[in-house]
């Protein structure tokens, strides 16, 4: 794989997105978004350098799964 196809890879698959970016594909509002997340009814996000990110991948299982969650956020 070139460079480029890694970089456009990347670009169409990321593994972590933002709230901005995980509230369009739930097609809600950040503020939403944010509200959900305080009540504990998203996937934990990940932390690091300021930013809060989500794992791509585990949201689509979220989504996937009917968005419930596991028996430790209830």
């Amino acid at each position: 794989m070139s460079m480029f196809e890694v970089q456009v890879d990347e670009v169409l698959n990321p593994l972590l997105i933002t709230a901005a970016e995980l509230a369009r594909m739930m097609q809600i509002s950040t503020r939403t978004l944010w509200r959900l997340r305080s009540a504990g009814q998203l996937p934990e996000p990940v932390r690091f350098a300021g930013t809060v990110r989500w794992r791509l991948a585990q949201i689509k299982k979220w989504i996937a799964d009917g968005c419930q969650m596991s028996s430790a956020h209830q």
